[in-house]
């Protein structure tokens, strides 16, 4: 039997992904130039789903704004999770929506539409309640990680502490209606209710099907991996500007200089403008409204709706949110160093900088690798940028 219903979870806020999260929920951060969500909802239609409801939370009003009461003619209607208190809490709260077998996908990693098909399919010839999606990846632990039996579930493990690659668990389901009693009768954990506790039971009884997957999965768990999710797109071309040579993706409605320079691979979204003897790419997205200054240098980067880099700029290695201003002859040189995130210390990331929604660098400044800037953050001419520097602050040296 088709199944005609997907529940999407986008209610979490992305903790990790600070900055970035701050003003937006981690399913709108952009994959390449656009919201990640808008990716997953696209391997759902083009897998044929009819119906979609999605589980929104924090900040969802950017969710519900963005995609609206349908999608590519899909409807999709909304249900809230007020307080997160984990994924099966998200889940229960589609409870009144679904009379039916259901498609449950997370709103926050890039999947493809052949996965999708591949765990219905299995679902449907399976008289198993529950079906779920694995694949092979490296560093498994940061995941639940799985062991089959056939093609059954056996095992299912969530951040183990062996290291090294494995099966892990790719956060694409089918289940039978009854998930929803199965969810109210597990044991919550520190006051959350996480979906792979219940399906711990599940596999505990041998009631879950393994569905291993392959091609585009994704996930962005840390700022700087939205770095590489642009890389894994564009390397796909999964873009929807068109293609004006191999490997630039330039929408129609665009003006670049022609000493402008764009090196593959490179999307430009609508309304952007690049200077003369600007350069951008390898690895560069673009989304909409964004200004390139002349002879400005941009390296793989991703760079969100209606940023601006002054002239004689170069950003590497580097994530600028919304609305955010580089003035001229700022410095983000790329490369690696240690990135604090919350209390946690991550040696040797790949990240120029990250700055977040709204802010605002004077000319003249210069970034350590591995900055964090924060919302409304002002960068005073001349400043050096370093660490984690607070939403709202100014740096003046």
């Amino acid at each position: 039997m088709h199944t005609r219903t997907a529940v999407v979870l986008a209610a979490g806020k992305g903790t990790r992904l600070q900055p970035l999260t701050q003003n937006r929920p981690k399913p709108m951060l952009p994959a390449a130039n656009r919201p990640i969500l808008e990716h997953v909802l696209d391997a759902l239609v083009d897998a044929g789903i009819e119906r979609i409801v999605l589980v929104v939370g924090y900040r969802r009003e950017r969710v519900q704004s963005y995609v609206g009461p349908s999608y590519r003619d899909t409807p999709v209607e909304y249900v809230v999770q007020d307080k997160q208190l984990g994924s099966g809490h998200a889940l229960l709260q589609a409870e009144s929506e679904i009379t039916e077998p259901m498609l449950v996908v997370n709103g926050d990693r890039l999947i493809e539409p052949a996965a999708i098909e591949a765990v219905e399919t299995a679902f449907a010839d399976s008289d198993r309640p529950a079906a779920m999606a694995v694949i092979e990846r490296d560093e498994a632990s940061r995941y639940g990680v799985v062991s089959l039996d056939g093609d059954e579930v056996a095992e299912l493990v969530e951040k183990p502490e062996t290291q090294g690659h494995g099966l892990i668990n790719a956060g694409i389901y089918a289940f039978e209606e009854s998930i929803f009693d199965e969810i109210s009768a597990t044991t919550r954990q520190s006051g959350e209710l996480a979906l792979t506790d219940t399906i711990q039971r599940l596999v505990e009884r041998r009631d879950v099907t393994g569905v291993p997957i392959d091609g585009l999965w994704v996930d962005a768990t840390y700022p700087w991996d939205l770095l590489s999710v642009a890389q894994e797109v564009l390397s796909r071309g999964q873009t929807s500007e068109p293609e004006t040579k191999p490997g630039v993706w330039v929408d129609d409605d665009v003006s670049i200089h022609e000493d402008a320079t764009l090196q593959s691979p490179v999307v430009v979204g609508p309304d952007c403008e690049i200077a003369a003897g600007a350069v951008v790419g390898p690895n560069v997205a673009l989304s909409r409204n964004v200004t390139i200054g002349p002879n400005a240098t941009v390296e793989r980067s991703v760079l969100d709706e209606d940023s601006r880099v002054g002239h004689g700029s170069t950003v590497i290695d580097s994530v600028l949110g919304q609305d955010t201003h580089l003035g001229a002859g700022t410095v983000i040189p790329g490369g690696t160093g240690d990135v604090r995130v919350g209390n946690q210390v991550h040696e040797e990331q790949h990240l120029g900088a990250v700055l977040a929604d709204r802010v605002k660098v004077a000319g003249g400044v210069s970034f350590e690798t591995g900055a964090l800037v924060g919302t409304k953050a002002k960068i005073r001419t001349g400043a050096h940028v370093r660490g984690h520097i607070p939403i709202g602050a100014e740096v003046v040296r």
